[in-house]
């Protein structure tokens, strides 16, 4: 068996483009995905220099130029340039040093297409723009954005109450606004409520997630780009200018690079934003509510959150509890979820039996409110009498503990630190072991590990272990 034509055959067969270069960025290998994003034909392609085949991309922005120079990896980094048949194109590249006993010999880069991402992003944009520019023909609860008011929150506990008691008396103010909550707790609805009971509930609300994005798509997305300000680039507003009278939510605030909080902060203090390659700044009036599922001053402390953005936005700081901490209100939410069902489904189901209800209570729900829901919408669809009973939940491992049999772990967890961070650090070492016995070699500490490469990259980017030669 000719294990290298199988090699080159998966290669070629991969949506990613691959492309190999020397020290002096002569393409040594080119594969077939790369002629269809690249517009070059592989077989003119190997010989030639790379800016040859990338002709609107100079040599000092060239990420091959970069990443030989440095001899450090370039990960998920965004570039929008014009191919070799003149079609605009925007990539995701990682770029990977090749390096043998010190010397650096070329470099390797893995890249994919987003231009349909960009252009689904654009249409976002466009179409939000226009029907925040409408007056007529919708409510204007919808029209504003929203679709959740505060009293959308089922609950009655004491902390419930709490939190909708904070959510009224902050609405009015301009403050910025930090919310911290588990996943699944009902962030977002929380955000919406908190705009719909304020003065600017008749302006319009923009959501987005920040982990969703590259650094530089997300950059162009909140802030704008002027036509110019890169290859194929257009007058765009971005989403503070969409949202001016505003609410602005940024969620997983915890997924957004230093570099770009360092400008959110610059118009948190000043009102202004310039759009990306523009000089000219323009004054916004916009509420800034961010969300993360972490606790602020843990990403401080692990650097994932400027301690300069932290302090500015961190004025008004809304704790939505975990559903475990209010298990009283499960019994309204199992209600609550049953109606919505019962409509969606055309069904009569009057409630859950004692047992599944035991089992609810006895449940800490990891996933909160909305794994809470799920779970009723699940059964739903087996149910066939008036209640749900425990043969219809399709997580139900009983009795009501599931045992789960664990190898031991040898590191105290102290009490400071919490089980999520110590299965973090534990991941952390896990992964540094592993690429130590590869010699650092990405793809065999990744084939080690089982993981697929880019696992292993978004891994190393969120526990920010540094790359090395």
């Amino acid at each position: 068996m000719d294990y290298k034509n199988i090699i080159e055959l998966i290669i070629n067969n991969l949506e990613e483009g691959i492309i190999v270069v020397d020290s002096n960025l002569n393409i040594r290998y080119f594969n077939e995905s790369s002629r269809n994003i690249t517009g070059f034909d592989p077989k003119e392609a190997i010989g030639k220099n790379i800016l040859q085949v990338f002709p609107n991309i100079k040599k000092e922005n060239s990420t091959f130029h970069k990443v030989i120079n440095s001899k450090m990896p370039i990960i998920e980094h965004v570039q929008n340039y014009i191919n070799y048949v003149g079609k605009s194109v925007s990539i995701v590249t990682s770029t990977i040093p090749i390096i043998n006993d010190g010397k650096i010999e070329g470099a390797i880069e893995i890249f994919k297409d987003l231009t349909n991402v960009v252009e689904l992003s654009e249409k976002i944009l466009m179409l939000q723009s226009t029907l925040h520019g409408k007056d007529a023909g919708f409510n204007k609860f919808f029209q504003n954005g929203t679709q959740y008011h505060l009293s959308d929150m089922i609950g009655q506990s004491k902390l419930i109450n709490e939190l909708k008691l904070k959510v009224q008396k902050v609405a009015n103010s301009n403050s910025p606004v930090f919310v911290f909550g588990e996943t699944g707790t009902g962030k977002e609805l929380v955000v919406q409520g908190l705009h719909n009971l304020s003065y600017r509930r008749n302006k319009p609300f923009i959501a987005q997630n920040c982990g969703a994005l590259p650094e530089n798509l997300l950059e162009s997305i909140l802030f704008g780009t002027v036509q110019g300000s890169f290859t194929g680039a257009k007058d765009k507003q971005g989403l503070f200018e969409l949202a001016d009278g505003g609410t602005l939510f940024l969620d997983e605030l915890n997924s957004m690079e230093l570099g770009l909080q360092s400008k959110l902060l610059r118009v948190i203090e000043d009102g202004m934003i310039r759009r990306v390659g523009s000089t000219k700044t323009t004054v916004v009036d916009v509420r800034l509510v961010v969300a993360s599922n972490e606790e602020a001053k843990k990403l401080v402390k692990e650097n994932k959150l400027r301690e300069d953005l932290y302090y500015r936005l961190n004025v008004i700081n809304l704790n939505i509890p975990p559903l475990r901490d209010r298990k009283e209100d499960i019994p309204i939410l199992v209600e609550h979820f049953i109606k919505i069902c019962n409509d969606k489904m055309n069904k009569s189901v009057k409630s859950v039996d004692k047992h599944v209800m035991e089992y609810f209570l006895n449940n800490d729900w990891p996933g909160n409110v909305r794994e809470l829901q799920n779970t009723i919408e699940s059964s739903m669809n087996f149910a066939e009498g008036e209640y749900i009973r425990l043969d219809d939940l399709q997580t139900y491992n009983g009795p009501y503990i599931k045992n789960v049999e664990v190898e031991h772990f040898e590191h105290k967890i102290s009490k400071d630190i919490g089980l999520k961070m110590a299965v973090e650090e534990y991941e952390k070492s896990i992964i540094k072991l592993a690429l130590d016995e590869a010699g650092n070699n990405y793809a065999q500490a990744a084939r080690n590990l089982k993981i697929p490469k880019q696992t292993l990259y978004s891994k190393l980017k969120k526990y920010r272990i540094d790359l090395k030669d």
